[in-house]
C-alpha cells in the first residue's frame, strides 16, 4: 500500500463496492421482485452491519482484505435461534481455511488473541476469497511490479532531494584550487544561491564558471518506466489505468464508455462474489426460492442530466417504465396518475 498506484486500485474497488446499495428482494408474479424490508437479514446488508460498523463500511472492509491478503476477506455470522443477528469482520491473518476430509466442506480455523484455535462451521463465516490464481494473494502475484515500483519511489526521493544530484557544476579559474579558495567559493555561491535564495549574486574568483547539470536520457526514461508500471499494477486488479488517475489516454468522449468497462471487468466479478456469497450464508435453502439479495449499480451508470431524461423518455413511451417509476429513480414523489404505463407521445382522437 505505500505505492500510489497500488493504493489507489485497493480503493478504487472496496471503496465502489462499499457504496452500493444492497437490497434484500422477493420475488412476485410475473417475474418481477420487490423488497423485502421484513426478513431479518435486511438492515444487516443495507444498513448495519453489527452494532458499531456501517453495512458500507462492512463491504469496503472485507473487500480490502480480500484484495490484500491470500486467502481474502472473512466475518462472523453472529446467529440467534437461527436468525442472523450481525456479522463481524474477522483478522484475515489469523484464518486458516482447510478441507474437511470426509466432506470436503471448508473448515475455518481462527486464532484468537491468546493464541487459542477455534474452528468455524462454513455456515457461520462470511467468506470473500481473493481472484488471486496462483492462491497467495494479489500482492504476491505482482510483488515483482509492486517490487520495482517501490525501488523506482526510492529513486525518486533520492533524485530530488536535497544533495541526491548536484543541480550544477561550479568550475574554478587558475590559482583558486587552493582547499582554502575552493570552500571560500562553495560558501559564496551557498550564500548566493543555496536553499531558497535563487537569484542572488554570487562574487567568485576570476576565471570560474557553472555548469548547470540536466537530466541524462536514463533519468528521462525513469518517467516512462514509472508510467509503466502503473500500468502493470492495473492489469493485476483489473482497475482500467484512468482509475488510477492515469488520465494519458483519457478524453472527454470515452470519460463514459471507461465508467462501463470499470463496472463490467473490475466489479461485477466482486459484486457477484458478494452476491453469491449472501444468498449461501444468509439466506436458508428455502428462502433462496422466494428471495434474492442484489447490488444496485444504477448509480454507476448514471449519465448526465440530458441522457438520463432521454433515456426515461423512452422507457415510459415504451413502456418499460411508468412515470412514477422514473420518478422514483430520481428520488422524487409519484404523483396521482403516474402509475399508467401509457405512450404520452401518442393522442388517443374521440371515439
Amino acid at each position: 500500500m505505500r505505492v500510489p498506484a497500488v493504493r489507489c486500485a485497493v480503493q478504487a474497488i472496496s471503496e465502489t463496492i462499499g457504496q452500493l446499495p444492497v437490497h434484500i428482494h422477493e420475488r412476485v408474479g410475473g417475474g418481477g421482485k420487490e423488497r423485502a424490508p421484513d426478513h431479518p437479514a435486511y438492515g444487516l446488508v443495507r444498513d448495519f452491519a453489527n452494532d458499531w460498523t456501517s453495512s458500507s463500511t462492512f463491504r469496503e472492509e472485507i473487500t480490502r482484505d480480500a484484495l490484500l491478503f491470500a486467502n481474502g476477506g472473512f466475518a462472523f455470522i453472529n446467529r440467534v435461534e437461527g436468525r442472523p443477528l450481525e456479522l463481524q469482520r474477522l483478522d484475515p491473518e489469523r484464518m486458516t481455511v482447510a478441507a474437511d476430509p470426509r466432506t470436503s466442506e471448508p473448515l475455518y480455523q481462527y486464532a484468537s488473541s491468546n493464541s487459542e484455535k477455534r474452528t468455524y462451521r462454513y455456515q457461520d463465516i462470511l467468506h470473500i476469497p481473493s481472484p488471486s490464481l496462483s492462491g497467495r494473494g494479489l500482492i504476491n502475484d505482482a510483488s515483482e511490479a509492486i517490487g520495482t515500483a517501490l525501488v523506482m519511489e526510492q529513486y525518486a526521493a533520492r533524485l530530488f532531494a536535497n544533495g541526491a544530484r548536484p543541480s550544477g557544476m561550479l568550475t574554478i579559474g587558475k590559482g583558486g584550487n587552493a582547499p582554502d579558495a575552493l570552500t571560500k567559493a562553495k560558501a559564496a555561491w551557498l550564500a548566493a544561491h543555496g536553499g531558497n535564495k535563487s537569484g542572488g549574486t554570487a562574487v567568485m574568483p576570476e576565471g570560474s564558471s557553472y555548469t548547470p547539470l540536466t537530466l541524462t536520457s536514463v533519468d528521462a526514461q525513469f518517467l516512462e518506466l514509472r508510467q509503466f508500471y502503473i500500468s502493470e499494477i492495473a492489469r493485476v486488479f483489473r482497475v482500467p489505468p484512468v482509475f488510477l488517475q492515469d488520465y494519458g489516454r483519457a478524453t472527454w468522449g470515452n470519460a463514459e464508455a471507461m465508467g462501463q468497462q470499470f463496472l463490467t471487468y473490475s466489479l461485477m466479478p466482486w459484486i457477484k462474489r458478494w452476491e453469491g456469497e449472501l444468498r449461501l450464508k444468509l439466506l436458508t435453502p428455502d428462502e433462496r426460492k422466494i428471495f434474492t439479495i442484489d447490488f444496485l449499480v444504477d448509480d454507476l451508470l448514471r449519465a448526465d442530466f440530458d441522457k438520463r431524461m432521454e433515456g426515461y423518455s423512452k422507457a415510459i413511451a415504451s413502456r418499460i417504465l411508468n412515470p412514477n417509476e422514473a420518478r422514483a429513480a430520481e428520488n422524487r414523489l409519484p404523483y396521482a396518475g403516474g402509475d399508467a404505463f401509457e405512450n404520452p407521445h401518442v393522442t388517443v382522437g374521440a371515439p
